[in-house]
């Protein structure tokens, strides 16, 4: 069992929200740090081969900072979660192709892929639990559960 003090701070809404802001942290500070060095995002799209840089450069900042917007928010969060490990997995053969390389390169390269995986998982984590929330509030205020959760409810009976 959980001790007090944790399940508290643990059931805290701000705690979730700080949790939230630090679990996106790396993909609003580099939405934020793209936007103000475009220009080298634009170089950096083109050193990976991402082009026309000019198209993607300000639909990854876009998906960065909107990703990490509805995952702070718990506002369709599961979209932002999908969004963002849709990204991550995308950046492992874009920028990160360790098979390719050798040596130490190659090590540095993979030690990068494994942190990203565990990345993903952590945002699929984030997207199981903010999916429970939203189905603790809806019954909470009276409301019907929507989506695959719901369909395991017992049909309503006839009086």
């Amino acid at each position: 069992m959980t001790p007090s003090p944790l399940a508290a701070l643990l059931a805290s809404p701000i705690f979730g929200v700080v949790a939230r802001l630090l679990l996106t942290f790396i993909f609003w500070g580099a939405g934020l740090d793209k936007l103000m060095n475009y220009q080298a995002t634009l170089a950096e799209m083109s050193f990976f081969g991402v082009e026309p840089a000019g198209l993607f450069a300000p639909a990854v900042i876009a998906l960065l900072l909107v990703g990490s917007v509805l995952v702070v928010l718990n506002r369709a969060a599961w979209l932002g979660f999908g969004m963002l490990a849709v990204f991550t997995a995308l950046t492992i053969p874009i920028a990160h192709p360790f098979w390719t390389m050798d040596g130490e390169k190659r090590l540095f390269e993979f030690h990068v892929v494994v942190e990203h995986i565990s990345l993903i998982g952590g945002l699929m984590v984030g997207a199981i639990l903010c999916r429970k929330l939203e189905l603790e509030r809806r019954v909470r205020d009276g409301r019907p559960a929507r989506g695959a959760a719901s369909a395991r409810q017992e049909p309503a009976r006839k009086v």
